[in-house]
């Protein structure tokens, strides 16, 4: 009898252990978390500054750790195989350039930064349109046999063909600072650019991030005195940015979480440190 009631008590003490764990992660999750309030207030501030929204926000702003990423880390013979495909080719290197050409081709790297342009593919015959689909399925066949922890993240319309830009994500992360940028034509891709670093992983630390709703406060203080016409913001998200690189392959600079802000009209976003909530 005696052991039925302490089992009792035990089930009793689990329970309410339980449920006072519930409560405190359900605190600590809504602390960083905008409400409908908040977002009601959000809403209301823009619309007076002629600033419309037009995207969900991003509802969660719990602590981030910041990005560990290397300098540009790139691997030369791997790259010849991927631009050249075995073509004869002439190089001239040094310690931060290194520059190899065919007829129509060149391959380019400068203190990180690579530039691959066939200039073939932009003759004075090379007219006609190419669709976006086609566009798309030669530059996602690029990257899937050749970069495949990189996604898709913008697509822009020129006159001769489309600019198609992806970054590296990294546990379902985008890092912004870590792209490959396409322009590709009917002849199929006119230049390449891209520049990179090896993410080396998270840091130990969290640090505290500013919450969407105080960032478009920054936002909308920066805007309202340089653009007159009404303001309509198309998408925001965070992403990784390294604001701070290096050709030096050994050389370490963290990439911290930004905020993106997108506007009708205009092709790049706004960039804003979410831990600074400086406008880069």
């Amino acid at each position: 009898m005696e052991w039925e009631r302490a089992k009792s008590y035990i089930l009793l003490a689990f329970l309410l252990l339980n449920a006072g764990l519930g409560w405190l992660l359900f605190t600590e999750y809504s602390r960083y978390t905008l409400d409908a309030d908040r977002l009601g207030d959000i809403h209301t501030v823009l619309s007076q500054n002629n600033i419309n929204l037009y995207t969900p926000l991003p509802r969660r702003f719990a602590p981030m750790r910041h990005l560990n990423v290397s300098g540009g880390h790139y691997e030369i013979p791997a790259l010849l195989d991927i631009f050249f495909d075995g073509e004869a080719f002439s190089s001239i290197t040094d310690t931060n350039y290194y520059l190899f050409e065919t007829e129509d081709t060149r391959l380019e790297i400068s203190n990180g930064f690579i530039s691959f342009d066939n200039r073939g593919s932009l003759g004075e015959n090379s007219g006609g349109i190419i669709s976006r689909e086609n566009a798309l399925k030669i530059s996602d066949a690029f990257i899937q046999e050749h970069f495949p922890d990189f996604v898709r993240d913008m697509v822009l319309e020129e006159d001769l063909g489309f600019n198609i830009i992806y970054r590296q994500s990294y546990r379902g992360q985008l890092i912004h600072s870590n792209y490959i940028e396409f322009f590709i034509v009917p002849q199929g891709i006119a230049w390449v650019e891209m520049e990179f670093g090896r993410v080396l992983g998270y840091s130990a630390e969290t640090r505290m991030i500013f919450a969407p709703d105080e960032v478009l406060l920054t936002f909308m203080q920066r805007v309202r005195h340089v653009m007159d016409e009404p303001i309509f913001i198309r998408h925001m998200d965070i992403v990784y940015n390294q604001e701070y690189a290096s050709d030096q392959e050994d050389a370490v600079f963290p990439a911290v979480p930004f905020y993106r802000i997108f506007i009708r009209g205009e092709d790049f976003p706004f960039l804003i440190n979410a831990y600074t909530n400086v406008i880069l």
